[in-house]
């Protein structure tokens, strides 16, 4: 599946820059991209040339809300338009998610956005990522837990929701990244058996083959007011890692976080904003 999107993606390279001017007076920002009887909202980054390939990062939306407002708000796409990434922001059915289970018609909704996206645009399939906020974070853990693999994803960045961490995910992302408040009253925290911190990140650990050795743990902030504590786990199948970052806050999607992973999947000097 892997390899048909990256034939995909070359085929449709030269028609999709063809077609860009096109593409923003039809489908942009607040205006969103028929599929079918669905839809989803795009947010191109800042000074595209119109036909490099891009980072995709498809954002799942939270509880009640539509894909309307990631693709303004300042935390997500204010990221987004400052790293050459393309902003998808899929619109839920009745404003929520289908996520509790495998393979549910969102699901197949997000692998049909995403097949959309690259008939509409230029896309680096090796660099293509999922995202979500609380009930959209779920979605996003979903996506990745069943296909992960057959949509190329690059990282999961899943902010404040998880699906059951006793599931056995028949298909994985190549990285994943999560972030949790341990005072999280909406989607609270899921310390493990014993109190343990660090078993949000044990679903991926264990599907990525990473051991128990901690690569790394530290402090980081990018705004004074909120200290993230990192760990991560480097020691996993074909040199992937999974990386967890937990804060003394509530629900919420940190300052800085999402820009944050992205420099550091891409490669980048970690920058704010």
């Amino acid at each position: 599946m892997r390899y048909l999107i990256c034939l995909i993606a070359l085929c449709w390279a030269l028609p999709a820059a063809a077609m860009g001017p096109w593409q923003r007076d039809t489908c942009h920002l607040d205006v969103p991209c028929v599929l079918g009887d669905r839809s989803y909202h795009v947010k191109e980054p800042d000074d595209w040339d119109g036909t490099s390939p891009m980072p995709v990062l498809i954002h799942f939306h939270g509880w009640q809300r539509t894909g309307a407002l990631p693709v303004q708000h300042q935390r997500i796409s204010g990221a987004t338009r400052r790293r050459g990434v393309l902003l998808i922001a899929p619109n839920g059915i009745r404003k929520t998610w289908n996520m509790w289970y495998p393979e549910t018609e969102d699901v197949q909704f997000a692998a049909d956005v995403l097949a959309d996206v690259m008939a509409r645009y230029p896309v680096d399939p090796d660099n293509i990522l999922v995202s979500g906020y609380s009930y959209g974070s779920i979605m996003a853990w979903r996506v990745a837990c069943d296909r992960g693999t057959d949509m190329n994803i690059r990282a999961l960045l899943g902010i404040s929701g998880t699906i059951s961490l006793s599931e056995e995910c028949p298909q994985a992302p190549e990285e994943a990244r999560h972030v949790h408040g341990l005072k999280d009253n909406v989607l609270d925290f899921p310390l493990g058996p014993q109190g343990e911190t660090d078993y949000p990140a044990r679903l991926w650990r264990d599907r990525l083959g990473c051991d128990d050795t901690v690569a790394d743990t530290r402090d980081w902030s990018v705004v004074d007011f909120l200290t993230l504590t990192r760990t991560e786990w480097a020691d996993c199948t074909d040199g992937t890692r999974v990386t967890l970052d937990i804060h003394p806050g509530g629900h919420f999607i940190p300052h800085g976080w999402i820009g944050r992973q992205l420099d550091e999947v891409l490669g980048r000097t970690p920058t704010y904003p």
